[in-house]
């Protein structure tokens, strides 16, 4: 006979101990009203190590000794990661006919051949799959060195993106062209070509790691899409000025189309395209302002 086991409740110390707990690992913020996503997504986890609260499993996540594996699937049960190839259109046009071809061209006065793009927040991996398909549509990138790194805190969309296998749902605005060329059908489903994926590298990155996030070097564009919409105002220009220090002077950071760096840094200009409008590290670095 099925048995019914009721959710445990949350006192609201126990919400804040998570809460901060979570915010200070990796930005993401939940206020007041989210307390019941909280309580309803972890309370799995809690029956599952046959706790008897919350704060037990705060102790967990804490001292817990298999707190790093923990704290991932912790993680993986309050982000949600919905994407899909080809996302926002009118920004990956703006990105290949025009922000490309200028990345190009001053190279090529530099007498230089690489190409390193970031995709933060990279999810189960359509953002930069997309972003490879683009960039092999481009001859003028034919011979080049093309380092596209793709990076998630979550373990679990990390898997499906290494994979790289997808279903219908992926590719609700993907062009028939781009399946026939790059993808390959697979039991009802579809592996993307090991043409794209010898472009992409796929790592698990938190990006309040300062450490680690320094590690990816000098890049020439950012995409950051729809991620910066969980943190709060702190968390946010943290951030922010941290892609700040990984782009190259004249680089490109590309967000979503509900998010503006108003309020959080100064450091950027917003350069108009013909179909978007994206932010642009200046020749000469801003200071930022004091945002007392």
């Amino acid at each position: 006979m099925f048995q019914f086991t009721p959710d445990i409740p949350m006192t609201n110390e126990e919400f804040r101990l998570l809460r901060d707990f979570i915010y200070h690992h990796c930005g993401l913020y939940f206020s007041e009203e989210n307390k019941y996503l909280i309580e309803k997504r972890l309370s799995k986890q809690v029956r599952t190590h046959k706790l008897k609260n919350f704060k037990d499993y705060y102790y967990l996540l804490r001292y817990g000794k298999n707190r790093e594996e923990e704290v991932s699937a912790a993680i993986d049960l309050l982000t949600t990661n919905e994407t899909y190839f080809f996302r926002e259109e009118s920004q990956l046009k703006t990105f290949a006919r025009e922000i490309v071809p200028e990345i190009v061209s001053r190279k090529k006065k530099e007498g230089v051949r690489t190409l390193r793009i970031w995709s933060a927040g990279c999810s189960t991996g359509e953002e930069p799959y997309t972003l490879a398909m683009l960039l092999l549509e481009a001859p003028e990138l034919r011979g080049w060195d093309i380092d596209i790194i793709g990076t998630d805190i979550s373990q679990r969309v990390l898997q499906v993106a290494r994979k790289g296998v997808y279903g219908a749902s992926s590719f609700r605005t993907t062009d028939a062209r781009y399946m026939k060329r790059y993808f390959n059908e697979v039991d009802g489903k579809y592996r993307i070509a090991d043409e794209v994926k010898s472009l992409v590298s796929i790592s698990h990155l938190n990006l309040f790691d300062d450490s680690r996030v320094a590690l990816l070097g000098t890049l020439d564009a950012i995409f950051c899409r729809n991620v910066i919409i969980y943190f709060d105002l702190p968390a946010k220009k943290k951030v922010v000025e941290s892609f700040n220090s990984r782009l190259r002077p004249e680089g490109f950071l590309l967000l979503g189309h509900s998010e503006s760096l108003m309020n959080i840094s100064n450091q950027f200009v917003l350069r108009h395209f013909t179909h978007d409008m994206v932010y642009q590290r200046p020749l000469q670095s801003r200071k930022l302002e004091d945002s007392r």
